[in-house]
Order: structure tokens, then sequence, then C-alpha cells
């Protein structure tokens, strides 16, 4: 099959070129179409509920939002696990769903279920709603509403707000891609109403009547239309209120003819909505912060440029001063990324064409297999396009063009030898015959090596199989990167057998090789130094394998002492600081802190570009923080501006040092995108999470204290904070039944009064042409200070007095719950604990242990561990199954080619020896095992076979050409193939090293697999060169054969059934019939298989009787013949030459009687040997049972014997 379409190849040349360049042009076209991101989105399929009414605590949020809606979600199908967040009038579930769901099919099942919460919701507690369809990747955008310094008396941050709101967000809203624009900090513009009580109270008005006043006095209404004189007249009712004025002059009610104007009574003026977050940045103090939210699965570089675009247009159209200062552009880790894997790539693809091309030692060869690295790229990116794989760090970042060009290096390596091998014959032909002889011999060696070439790869290809099966967080990191490099290799192997015959026909030139070429030269030092080598080892069998296993053995012990980590932290090059504060810290003291910090580090450190920090939620709570909470993001000049550290962990280390100062505070560092993926993957932002499930939070609260108590004297372990459950201050109103009975009350009408008194109430909306505010009634400022404003609020009763609300209830101050945190309906605490200068496992491993020694549980309390710590578990898992199952494959495959489990073991050896170089190389980097480098341990393991494949097919090829002496076979094998292993393994290795040394952006996570296959190919090529000739020597040895008194056909069946009943009995279980030797013998007979070989050629010769002569295009000019135009007559044409159709039929006749024939040969060979076989298996039993007589006369003999004996010894006879 495979030399038919190199035969194909060859004879089409056109076709293949043509080929060439479309799948240039198109592989061109898929890279201006690819999605181009930093690092795959591993976020897991989630949909987000979100509720909030400003007026609950976080114990009545809880029970009367959170509990009805994660009891409707659970019976939804799919589902995985339910999280939730209550917290002072916010509550965040977030169900999480199953991959294979699809993103819009939960939304639409939770859209469903909504409304039945929402039944379940007491009527003013809130609707719940959606979150946007965003991933922990989609804040792809954030920037600040910054004010010029000359303008910075001009606009408050209430104007900031409303031109964030009506101009900036509105603009941005409409970007294909974009979902949400958030906005964050600023004061939401109101017209205020601010009731003076001691007015109300001294004019004998009741809170009722003003809200009356209000929402009669700001309505529209219509009255249809009147005809007059052929003309429709509309009636419009115009009663908007537009100003402050007109709301001040609204009539209240009327005294002794005399109006009592709102004006009278209270303050009109512009104010705000409470606030539950703000921004602050630069140390500069309060900011406006939006966030531009891409779309799940969005094109990250063509949102970022598209939000770029309308933000320059934007920038028009703002007021003087007023500019969009960006501080969080996700293009420019984009950038960093793509310029580490660009630079990665063509680092490796300059070393491995420089490696080809010295060990070649012939320009030609060495550029003939270079240009298959970027037609296989251009492959695999058209391949992504066509599969909708994005471009990133991990997609693109593994690829290793050495291992790519492997068959390609087989292939023209041997072409290349046989041309110039044959370069005296080729010379002495014209240009044409030059040609079809190169042709011709292009053919036969491309055919020859196709095998070893394409097998090599097919069982990489295969490996990476298991790598699909991931699944969860590990599945969509790696996925990408299984996926491309399968293209890239499916690829090259389409190259192979089509484009690199072509270019070896048409480039390579017949020239003898020059002993003074480099290359040449190279080779033979080599063989000097390998030759003594090679015979001292197989001189030296047993040393040489007890090293091996020594080696092997030693290696197993130092992996089961290295620690493990999930994937190496990603440096995004900014950090985020999470100040923990005291729980209940104010809104105020909250904004001073993080401007205090701000200061202290950019007066400290030149290092810091920006620093912008969140506090508490935005406008839509997709990340819900209370007031005492900020993430402060500290975007960091490059590395080369630095110097005050290092390094990261370094600057990380003084920023905590001169943060110190600053009382009753503790910081956790993480990175933006990290803390974003951990907290939605996991619900918490820390990489470990130790969670303690139980029902009373006191009790939660006290364990987890201890427990961070613990984890202090653990090494690595750094950050460590304990989730803020309890102690947010509180004023409880604790109502007296028996006197709100008695005043004619009711608690509702008290409750409503104090939510309007302090948080307000909406009595309808004014309007500034487009843009639109709520007009809210509450109490002046001076009235909603403390508890006493509280106690002396007055309420009206029925009977027209005015009550005090202490006469009414008890008010005090209390502490309440701050937090509650539930994973699949139970609540739980989180102690967080993030991980430096040690790897993960190590320390969750201690944190264990001093836990389970120190700890006493409460009974039905529970702990369990969690974040990066997770993950890392679940992918061991899962590597647990996909790591036998990779080498399984490999064997399989490698029994298929060989047909041989000799062989196959041989080979199959490469692959422990490969992993005891993984390993080494990692313990000496001081690499932690992660799931990078598993994956990278499954490519290698693919890739060590590939140069003993190469290796026993040499060895085996000279044994048919005759050589008998079996240590010169092995030696001459070796030496033969030592180009081709040095070239495979250096190539590959090489093409990895730019990945392994690397420093820049995203290195991180592609170190440890590169560092793996690196050190792996090392032992794999010492193992290939001296270990596996040694296994060749031992294994091939001939085995004597018994000698029988039968004739000398039936020799080798007599030893094939000895042998095989011998391991029969060993094995004491199921022995084998006859028909079990027969089928044995079938499977390995020579001749049998040689006729099944001769049958199938036959078969295969079927189909070539319809093959065509090479497709050849010409050019004719002739001047003395003239055209219709009277100029000299051109001529393009193409030419395909064919018979007359019945020759093809009846050449298919003759090869179908040729197969007939064959197969009775092979048919009558079949019969022949299942009639020795049974020959012999009988003759076997004979002779068993024979020896079976002799056994037991023996045992006879033996009785009379011994009882003779003792006869004599008693004296009863004398003989």
């Amino acid at each position: 099959m495979l030399t038919k379409i190199i035969q194909f190849s060859i004879k089409n040349k056109l076709i293949i070129g043509l080929f060439t360049l479309l799948l240039i042009g198109f592989g061109v076209f898929s890279l201006t179409q690819l999605s181009i991101g930093a690092v795959p989105d591993v976020t897991n399929n989630q949909v987000q509920v979100i509720t909030t009414s400003r007026n609950l605590s976080t114990q009545d949020m809880e029970q009367f939002i959170t509990y009805p809606v994660e009891l409707e979600m659970a019976n939804l199908p799919g589902v995985k696990e339910i999280r939730s967040v209550s917290k002072f009038g916010l509550s965040v579930v977030t169900i999480v769903f199953e991959e294979n769901l699809g993103t819009y099919l939960p939304r639409q099942l939770i859209a469903e279920k909504i409304q039945s919460a929402a039944e379940n919701i007491p009527e003013g507690f809130g609707t719940p709603q959606m979150g946007p369809i965003t991933t922990g990747l989609g804040e792809i955008y954030q920037y600040i509403l910054d004010v010029k310094p000359a303008f910075k008396d001009k606009y408050s941050i209430t104007e900031l707000r409303t031109i964030q709101d009506w101009i900036v967000k509105r603009q941005l809203s409409g970007i294909p891609g974009v979902v949400e624009v958030n906005t964050w900090g600023g004061r939401l513009k109101q017209y205020e109403v601010a009731i003076n009580t001691n007015k109300l109270n001294a004019m004998n008005i009741t809170a009722q009547e003003v809200f009356t006043a209000l929402e009669k006095n700001n309505s529209i209404s219509g009255g249809g239309y009147i005809e007059r004189e052929n003309q429709a007249y509309f009636i419009r009712g115009e009663g908007l209120a537009s100003s402050l004025e007109d709301i001040g002059n609204i009539v209240v009610k009327s005294e002794n003819g005399f109006p009592i104007y709102v004006k009278d009574i209270a303050k009109v003026q512009f104010g705000s909505a409470p606030r539950f977050g703000a921004i602050t940045g630069n140390g500069e103090g309060e900011k406006i912060l939006g966030q531009v939210m891409m779309l799940k699965n969005g094109n990250s570089n063509q949102v970022i440029q598209a939000v770029k675009e309308r933000v320059a247009n934007i920038s028009e159209s703002l007021p003087e001063g007023v500019y969009i200062n960006p501080v969080l552009d996700r293009s420019v880790l984009i950038g960093k990324t793509t310029f580490t894997v660009a630079e990665n790539l063509i680092l490796g693809v300059l070393i491995v064409i420089f490696v080809v091309v010295l060990l070649l030692g012939n320009l030609r060869s060495g550029l003939v297999v270079a240009s298959v690295i970027p037609l296989s790229l251009l492959f695999t990116l058209s391949l992504m396009y066509l599969f909708g794989v994005d471009a990133n760090l991990m997609s693109l970042g593994a690829i290793d063009f050495g291992i790519i060009i492997d068959g390609a290096v087989i292939i023209v390596e041997f072409v290349a030898f046989q041309i110039s091998k044959n370069a005296t014959k080729l010379n002495a032909f014209s240009s044409e015959e030059k040609q079809l002889a190169k042709d011709e011999l292009t053919v036969k060696s491309a055919s020859k090596m196709m095998n070893s070439a394409i097998f090599g790869q097919l069982i990489i290809l295969i490996v990476f199989i298991p790598i699909l099966s991931l699944s969860g967080v590990e599945g969509k990191m790696f996925k990408p990167m299984a996926l491309t490099f399968s293209f890239a290799l499916i690829g090259a192997m389409v190259l192979c057998f089509t484009y690199v015959p072509v270019a070896a026909s048409l480039f390579l030139k017949p020239i003898k090789t020059s002993k003074r070429n480099i290359s040449v030269r190279i080779m033979a030092f080599l063989n000097r130094f390998y030759e003594p080598i090679i015979r001292w080892a197989l001189g030296a069998k047993k040393l040489v394998l007890g090293i091996a296993v020594l080696i092997l053995a030693s290696t197993i012990y130092l992996f089961t002492t290295m620690g493990g980590e999930f994937v190496p932290t990603l440096d995004e090059g900014d950090f985020v600081i999470q100040p923990v504060l005291k729980t209940g810290t104010s809104l105020k003291n909250t904004i001073e802190i993080t401007t205090q910090i701000e200061k202290i580090l950019t007066e400290k450190f030149p290092e810091v570009d920006q620093i912008v920090s969140r506090i508490g939620a935005a406008e839509v709570p997709t990340d819900p923080m209370s007031m005492e909470e900020s993430d402060i993001i500290i975007t960091l000049k490059p590395k080369k501006e630095w110097v005050s550290a290092t390094s990261k962990n370094e600057l990380a280390e003084k920023f905590k040092e001169a943060l110190a100062i600053i009382p009753g505070m503790e910081v956790e560092f993480t990175q933006p995108i990290e803390m974003r993926f951990n907290e939605l993957i996991t619900g918490v932002r820390a990489d470990i999470a130790i969670k303690i499930f139980g029902e009373d939070l006191e009790v939660l609260n006290k364990t987890a204290n201890e427990i961070k108590s613990l984890a202090e004297n653990v090494e690595g372990a750094d950050d460590i904070t304990v989730e803020k459950v309890v102690g947010l201050p509180e004023m409880n109103v604790n109502f007296n039944r028996a006197k709100i009975a008695r005043y004619g009350l009711n608690i509702e009408d008290l409750n409503e009064m104090i939510a309007m008194g302090f948080a307000g109430k909406s009595l309808g909306s004014i309007f500034e042409g487009e843009k639109r505010f709520d007009l809210v009634v509450r109490l002046d400022e001076n009235n909603r200070r403390d508890l006493s404003n509280l106690q002396n609020l007055y309420v009206d009763t029925p009977s027209g007095e005015k009550v005090p609300l202490r006469e009414l209830a008890e008010i005090k101050y209390t502490k309440g719950a701050a937090k509650i945190s539930r994973d699949d309906t139970k609540r739980r605490i989180v102690v967080g604990i993030n991980v430096r200068s040690r790897d993960l496992q190590s320390v969750v491993d201690d944190v264990q242990k001093l836990i389970d020694e120190n700890i006493n549980l409460p009974v039905g309390y529970t702990i369990d561990y969690g974040g990066q710590f997770e993950n890392l578990q679940s992918a061991k898992t899962r590597l647990l199954f996909a790591v036998p199952v990779a080498l399984l494959l490999i064997f399989f495959l490698l029994y298929f080619a060989f047909n041989s489990i000799k062989e196959a073991l041989m080979i199959y050896s490469a692959i422990p020896l490969a992993a005891v170089g993984g390993v080494l190389l990692l313990w000496l980097r001081d690499m932690p095992f992660s799931i990078s480098a598993g994956v990278g341990f499954i490519a290698l393991f693919g890739i060590a076979v590939l140069n003993g494949i190469v290796l026993i097919e040499h060895f085996k090829e000279l044994k048919k050409e005759g050589m008998k002496d079996k240590t010169e076979l092995i030696v001459q094998g070796a030496k033969d193939r030592l180009r081709a292993v040095l070239l495979t393994a250096s190539a590959a290795a090489l093409g990895f090293l730019p990945m392994a040394i690397s420093t820049n952006a995203g290195a991180e996570v592609q170190r440890p697999l590169a560092t793996v296959v690196i050190g792996g190919l090392v032992t794999a090529t010492l193992l290939t060169l001296l270990v596996l000739p040694v296994l060749y020597s031992i294994f091939d040895s001939d085995k004597k054969r018994i000698k029988l008194r039968k004739s000398k056909q039936k020799t080798l069946p007599m030893v094939l059934v000895i042998s095989l009943l011998g391991f029969s009995g060993l094995a004491q279980q199921n022995p084998k019939t006859l028909e079990d030797f027969q089928q044995m013998a079938l499977e390995n007979n020579a001749c049998l298989k040689a006729a099944s070989l001769q049958k199938e050629e036959a078969n295969a010769l079927i189909g070539s009787a319809f093959s065509f002569d090479k497709t050849t295009v010409f050019y004719e000019f002739d001047e003395n013949n003239l055209a219709s135009n009277n100029e000299p007559l051109e001529v393009f044409g193409v030419q395909q030459g064919f018979l007359f159709p019945t020759v093809y039929f009846a050449e298919r006749n003759v090869n179908k009687r040729q197969f007939e024939i064959q197969n009775s040969q092979y048919e009558l060979q079949k019969r022949k040997t299942e009639g020795t076989v049974a020959a012999a298996y009988y003759q076997f039993q004979f002779e068993k049972n024979r020896e079976a007589v002799y056994k037991r006369l023996d045992s006879l003999y033996q009785n009379f014997a011994h009882a003779a004996q003792r006869r004599f010894e008693l004296g009863e006879t004398n003989y």
C-alpha cells in the first residue's frame, strides 16, 4: 500500500507539488484564523446563580435564598458538584456540570429551575440571576477611568462612575465576543430625599405620606388622541420630575391651607447607593474600574484587539481630562507566551537542522529533511483550525520537530546513501535517464525503510491516545498538546510517503561521499570510539546487564523520594496581594489600608508599574468578597528593569517585609489568572485547601485555627489563612411582639421602616436624557450613624402616635456569621495554604501527618483536602490508567511488527532505562514530579523504542544476507546504524533543549516535559547502543536441538511440541491439545509465512493491473508554424498515457489466477504442517506413555530390591 503511494508520488510529481502548495496556502490561512491564547482554559463547565438582597444577613441569605436554589439545582441531570457562598446581602451558587453537556444546555436547564426556585424565595428578598457566560480566562481587559492631574478637582468619583456607566460601558458592550462589562468602584448616583425626622415629627407627617406624595407626583400618562382639522393630536401627560427643584416642590400635605413641601421636611440632594465595594489605585485614592469579560470559547486575540480599537474611539468622546488607563491587558501575557513558544520552536528547528546537516554530511539532504518541518507545522495548524484547537503555550509549545522528522531522516538518509553508492552508475546516464534511475532508486529505498520510519512514528502517535482519556483540569491542559502533536506526526507521515520521496528524487545529487566530509570524519571518530566499547560489552554481558539493573533499581528508589505538584506555576508577570483584615472592617478603613499599601510599594519598589486594589463586590458579583477583603493587582515592569530582587519569590518576601509595618494584617500572594482558576475550579483561591465540614460555625472556626497553628511549622507552607466565617459586627433588632400588638403594628411595617431609614427605598426614576437614576428616600446622614439613631427611629401607629423603635424592640450589638460556604449542601471552612520553595505533595503530606496526630474532630465533622492538591490527586489517578495503557499499546505494536515476543521484549526494554534518564534529570534539576512530567514520560516511552526498531531490523537484515558470526554481525550492525541512532536521538533531544532551558514567560509549564524527554533519550540511546546488542546476543542464540530416532523431517515439529508441552507442564494448568499445537505451528512456521506473503503479494497485484503511466506536462514553441493571431505557435499540455481498456481487464484476470494458485499452495503447505505436527504429537504421546511404563517398572524393581535387602539384614536369607 505504502509502496504504491510512493510510486504514485514519484510518477506524479506535479500533483504532489500542487498538493504541497495547497497545504502551504491553507496552513497560512488557518494561522490567521486560529484563536491564540496564553494557556488552555481549564475552567470546568459551570454556571453561577447570583442573588443580591442588600438588606439580609448572612444566615438569612443561606436560609431563604441559597438553600432553595441548591435544592432545585441538585436534581438537574449531569450535575457533578454544587458550591455556594452566602454573605451579607449576597448569595452565589456555583453548579458544575459534566463537560459533555456543552455550554448552553446547562444554562437552559438552570433557567427553567430558577423560576421554581424564585417561587420558594420570599417576596422582596431578591431574584436569582445567572452569571455571565465566561470563564477563568474571561477577564481579558481591565481599565481605570482616570483623570489627568490638571483636572483632578473637576470630577468626583460619582461623576466618573456616571461616565463609566453611560458612555464607556454602553459602547464596549456591543463588541462581538464581549459578554459583560462589569463596573467596580465609585458611587452610583441617586436623587436622594434625606428626611429630617425632627421636622417630620414636628409637622406631624408620617413617612408613608412622604412616600405617597413622591410616587403620585412623578409619573406620566397618555390620553389617546384627538382629531382636529384632519390631524390626530396625541395626548401626553408629562408629570416626571426632572430636577432637584421639581422634587423639592412636591406637596406632601396641606395644613390650614398652607402646603408643606418635600423640601420643608427633607434635604433634596444628589446621593449615592450604599456601597459594598470600591477601587483604589497607585496610592492616589478611589478610582473607577471596568472589567471586560469575554464570552466562553471566544478568540482572545481578536476580542482584545476589537476592545482596544473601541477604547481608542471612546477616548475621543470622553469629557475633557478623562481618559481610559489599561491596568490589565491579557494580550500582554499572550504576547509573552507566544514569544516563548515561537522562540523555542525556532531555536529547536535551527538546532535540529544543524544536527541533521552535520550528521548527514549533505546540505541537500539536510534541507530536504528540514523542509518537512514548516510543512508539518502548516499541516498541524490546518487541522487545529478544522478541529477548533486553540493555539497556546501547551498546544504548540510541546511540539518537538526533532521527533516529528524522524521518519524523514530515516528515509532521506537511506536514499542519499543509495544514490551516493550508485553515483558512478548514475552519472553515466543522460539527464532524463539519470532522473528515471534516481526515481527508481528512490522508490526502492524509500519502500525498504518505510516500515521502520512509519511504524516508529505510529508508536509515538498511539501512545498519545491515553492522554486523550484525561479529564477535568489535566485533560483540558494536556489534550490540546496530544492533539497537536498527533496532527504534526500525521502530517509528517503523510509527507514521508508523498513529498519526501519526490523532494529526495529531485534534489539529491549522485555525488561520491568525500572522506574529508565532516560527517564522515565525525562518524569515523565515533565508530573508532564505539567499536571497542561494544566489543567489551559483548564480552561482559552479565556485568553490563547487572549495572543496568542496579541503575534501574536506584532510580525507582529515587523516584519514590521525589515530591509532586499538579503543574508548575505559570509566571504571569504580575502579582496579586490579598490582605487579610479583621472581620467586619469598614469599607472606609479598607480603602485607607489598600491606599497605604499602594503608597508603600510604589515608593519603595521601582519594579512596580501600576497597582490597582479591588475591594468587596462589583456590580456583577461573580467574585463575591466582603468589604474587608480585597485583591491588590500589581503590574510589574520587565525583569531587566528590576533592582530590588532577581526572582518573584524574592520580590514577594521583600513586599511582605515592607508591609509588615501595617498592624493587624496578613497578606497572601498569588497571580491574577492563577487566583481566578483556583477559585472557579475548586472554590478556593489557595494552592492547598484544607476543608473542614460540619454544622456549627464556631466549632469549624476553632478547628481551622488549630490546623493553621500546626501548618505554620511546615516547611514550604506560606500565606496560611483561615476563612473568615464568624465575627461580623451586627446591630440586632429583637422585636417585642406583645408591645407591637398593643400598638396595633406589625413586624413587616417595622422592617420596611428600618430598611427605608438606613438602606433607602426607591420610589421611581429621574431621567436626564437617556440616563436614568433612582429616586430614593432615606434618613439624612445625621440620623443613621450609630445605635442611638436606630433606637430613636419613630414609627407611626394606626392611632396617629409616634413611638420610638426602642419601645418596640431590644436593639444591641452582636457578632454574627460573616460568610457561610457550602460544598454539596454541607457547611465547611477552609484553611488556605500557598506553597513556596517546595513541592505541593510534600507539604500536604507533612500537614496531613500533623493533623492526624494532633486534631480530634467531633462526631459528624470531617476533613478533606482540595485546591491544586485535589487536581494533582485526580490527575495521578488518571495517569495510573493512562501510563499502563500506553505501555501495553507499545508492546502490542512491537509484537505485531516483529511477530516475536522475544524481539518485542528486547526493544521494549528501552522503556525502563529511558525512564531512568527522565527521573535522574528531574532530580538533578531539583524538579518535583508533576503532571507535565508525567505526560513527558508517556511521550518518552513512545520515542524510546524507535532506535531499537531500527537496530533490530538491521541485525535481522545482516543475518539474512548470510553473516554467521554473531559478534561480528552485532558489531557491524551497530556501527552501520550508529549514524541513524545518534541522528534521531540527538535531533529529538536537542529539539526540546530550548524548551528545557528557557526562562521566558510560560516556560515553567513546558520545562518538566522537556527535561524528562531529554534525560530519557540520553539513557535510551545508551541502551540502544550497548544493552540492546547484549540482549540480542543472548536471546538470539540457536537452541540446542534434541536428537530423536525419527526422520530428519520430524525433528523440528517434535522439538516444538516437546518444548511447548514442557512449558505447559511447568505452568501445571490448562494442558495443550493437539489443536493448540497445530495452531501454534501454523502461526510460527516459516514456510507457511512465506506462502502467506506470496499469497498476499498476488492478491495485492490484482488491483495493480489498473496502474497508469506517470503524468507529463509539456511546452512547445514553433517559430515556423503560426497561430490564428499570426504569432509563433506556443503549445501547453498535459499528457497521460492509457492502454486499451481490455488490456487492463486481461491483466487483472491473469493476476487473479496467479492469486488462486498461490492460495492453493498456501492451503497445501498448511495441511502438510498440520499433518507433521499431528504425527509428532502422537509419537510424543507414545514415548511419554512408554516412559511412564518404564518408570513404573523401575519403581517395582526398586521395591523388590529394598525388600530383599531387608530380608538379608534380618537373616531371612543369605543372598
